[in-house]
């Protein structure tokens, strides 16, 4: 009934089919069909579909269309928006239900966790499925997805302790494929520590990959080679990037294409060197593009959905109450009825004018939102990629300087894109509201600024509504913003209070502060307007070189 698949780096979902029914099977069968095309927009819908028609008991056919969900939204890279789906599903687990569907939910959300480098909260869920896991081969991939984890942190004797034991276990001997993904991790491993097995581990890994056709699994393998040669044989190193590249352009690996072409263009020189360079700035590009898109999509998909439930909910209950009416004035003269005509027009007419005003504020509403992330685009990133190209054009690539300088100026875009998704994902205004403010705020620290956070424990978020809380959310994420940019702080210093009326915030820095002709920027601008919005007041205080307070204040 259940398969966990995992490659060396890329560990996927469960394989879980619950018994169909009617039009659950008739929208699952669709979803299936779309996912074996990769045409995964359509797929999610008709698994989103899938999950609606589920009658009130049936929750193991709910989790398994959230499961296949989360999974579309992972090989998209939408990995919050995979954790939400995926977290959706738990409320529906019983003491009945299959052990299997827990163990997919929580591998699906160390997955999530360890691909946005929450390697805690990774490792807490891949040990959380192992306690469901039932089969050995279960619990042997989710301990090789922890050694994974391990590697991400650099904790590689961790990793090389879990690895071994597996590579000893008779179950894994005489399976050729996990077989080879425990040698190419443990392979690595040993590198990483300093072992001179390690380029024996990876090569017996290859050989049986080679044998059973894994064209995935062999480019991780080539990419740990070329990495392994980096610092001993350049040449050897640049051709094993090379078979890794091809490798995973034949799988449509894009994550592993982006991390070979860098494996290419530390080991490349010359002109060879820049036209890696600009391939990379390419397909990084085109990437997340693509992968914004996808997001957006499956953001509507959900919004779409949620409007037609609610559409139905109003349709159904109109009926039921014309229905009374008409049998109220079922023995009433010709002038009720023309009475109770006008007020049917007027509601429909109601009905319409509010559901077209609805569809022109979320039209307006996306319009804004694109506005906002192509201004991002071209303020935060549109330089570095500029002088990125230029330093590939004019400097002598083949110097130690000038090729450090290159990766650095290309972890600075890949940094910068990274950021730019998260501040624009979706914010949960439910319980996790607070958790996920605090992380927010905490990821503006850095080498040279210390955002601290005082007293948000002492609000009661659950009693504000969800447009104050996104409110607030954003005004803060516009002040930190705007301290990156300019304010040249070393500190942030952000408070919270509430009285029996009022929640106040204030944010104070150690900055530049404002010039006396310096007008407000845009970012603030906007933050003065969404306060207003909520009925609240923001007030700025600041001189030249004495830092910047901001206070904030709104009704409960």
């Amino acid at each position: 009934m259940i398969l966990i698949i995992a490659s060396c780096k890329k560990e996927s979902n469960l394989n879980v089919t619950p018994k169909k029914n009617s039009l659950y099977s008739t929208f699952l069968s669709l979803a299936d069909k779309h996912t074996e095309n990769q045409t995964y927009d359509s797929a999610f819908y008709y698994y989103n579909k899938s999950k609606q028609v589920c009658n009130t008991n049936e929750n193991e056919k709910k989790i398994y269309s959230l499961l296949k969900m989360a999974s579309i939204q992972q090989i998209q890279g939408d990995y919050f928006g995979s954790e939400t789906s995926v977290t959706e599903a738990i409320p529906f687990f019983t003491k009945t239900t299959n052990p299997y569907y827990k163990c997919a939910v929580y591998n699906n959300l160390g997955i999530n966790y360890e691909r946005l480098d929450e390697y805690d909260d990774a490792i807490y869920n891949y040990n959380k499925a192992i306690t469901f896991a039932e089969i050995d081969l279960q619990k042997d991939i989710l301990k090789n997805n922890i050694a994974v984890v391990y590697q991400g942190k650099d904790e590689h004797k961790q990793a090389e302790e879990i690895l071994y034991a597996l590579s000893q276990k008779k179950s894994i001997i005489n399976d050729p494929e996990n077989q080879a993904r425990i040698l190419d991790n443990l392979g690595y491993s040993y590198y990483k520590n300093g072992n001179p097995k390690a380029i024996e581990y990876i090569n017996k890994s290859i050989k049986i990959r080679e044998k059973i056709n894994d064209d995935f699994g062999l480019t991780t393998s080539y990419m740990h080679l070329a990495e392994l040669y980096s610092n001993l044989n350049n040449k050897l190193a640049n051709k094993y990037a090379n078979i890794a590249y091809q490798k995973a352009t034949e799988t449509n690996n894009v994550d592993d294409r982006l991390t070979s072409l860098k494996l290419i263009i530390k080991n490349s020189t010359g002109r060879e060197l820049k036209n890696n360079t600009l391939l990379y700035l390419k397909v990084n590009d085109s990437i997340n593009k693509s992968r914004q898109k996808a997001k957006n999509q499956f953001a509507k998909i959900k919004y779409d959905s949620k409007l037609d439930r609610e559409e139905n909910l109003k349709l159904k209950n109109q009926k039921a109450e014309n229905a009374l009416q008409l049998e109220k004035v079922k023995n009433r003269n010709l002038t009720l009825y023309i009475i109770i005509g006008l007020v049917l027009g007027s509601v429909f007419f109601l009905y319409y004018y509010l559901t077209t005003k609805g569809r022109r504020e979320k039209t307006a509403a996306i319009y804004e939102s694109e506005i906002r992330i192509s201004k991002k685009l071209h303020d935060e990133l549109a330089n570095d990629v500029y002088h990125t190209i230029v330093l590939a054009e004019t400097k002598d690539l083949s110097t130690f300087e000038n090729k450090e300088i290159l990766l650095s100026n290309l972890d600075t875009i890949y940094s910068g894109t990274r950021n730019i998704s998260r501040q624009n994902s979706t914010i949960d205004t439910g319980e996790n509201f607070e958790n996920e403010l605090k992380e927010i705020l905490s990821s503006y620290n850095g080498n040279e600024t210390n955002v601290i956070i005082n007293n948000s424990n002492n609000i009661n978020w659950s009693k504000i509504q969800a447009e104050k809380k996104i409110a607030i959310y954003r005004v803060l994420q516009e002040l930190l913003v705007n301290m990156k940019k300019h304010s040249r702080c070393t500190f942030v210093v952000i408070g919270f209070e509430e009285n029996d009326k009022h929640i106040k915030i204030q944010y104070s820095d150690n900055g530049i502060g404002f010039s006396e002709k310096m007008n407000l920027r845009n970012g603030l601008k906007n933050a003065e307007n969404r306060i207003q919005n909520i009925k609240g007041t923001l007030t700025f205080e600041s001189e030249p070189n004495k830092g910047l307070k901001v206070k904030i204040s709104f009704p409960k």
